[in-house]
């Protein structure tokens, strides 16, 4: 029979190593870049991973970045009103579709650049509202790039 003091020392080896077993990837959305083969809003999983940053699509790995490789990380939003729901909530009633109209939603992208020899390329992906930050900071942590602010840049003509 195992003792209190058996089980709490096995409690406390077991339940930190699961949950440093956790699931480092996140859900995105693909939106466009160098990548073959990958259709934008195709939906991939990015794995970040100690030296190196992969994105997969139903299990298959498409690319794997060496974190050293990556030359820029990007961050920029898309602001819309919600025209399209609002109009469908006003055939059912005019006064929530009114208000559901003065509503905006935020579409978090996150882009990454990087160069592999003479080999070089990119792409953005949409992140979750609940995510982007985590993806951010995961990507600077092994790469030491500060992400830039998209919207802060000025282009000129």
């Amino acid at each position: 029979m195992i003792t209190k003091t058996a089980l709490i020392w096995l409690l406390c080896i077991l339940i930190p190593s699961a949950a440093a077993a956790g699931d480092n990837s996140y859900k995105v959305t693909y939106d466009g870049g160098s990548l073959t083969g990958v259709k934008a809003g195709a939906g991939l999983r990015l794995f970040i991973d100690q030296n190196d940053i992969r994105l997969t699509k139903d299990k298959t790995d498409l690319v794997s970045i060496p974190a050293s490789a990556i030359t820029e990380i990007s961050y920029g939003q898309d602001v819309h009103r919600r025209v399209g729901a609002a109009i469908g909530l006003a055939v059912i009633s005019f006064g929530i579709g009114a208000l559901m109209a003065l509503t905006k939603s935020k579409k978090h992208f996150v882009g990454l650049t990087w160069a592999v020899g003479e080999k070089k390329g990119g792409f953005a992906m949409q992140c979750d509202k609940n995510e982007y930050r985590g993806v951010l900071a995961g990507l600077e942590g092994v790469t030491g790039k500060k992400a830039v602010n998209s919207e802060a840049m000025t282009v000129k003509n």
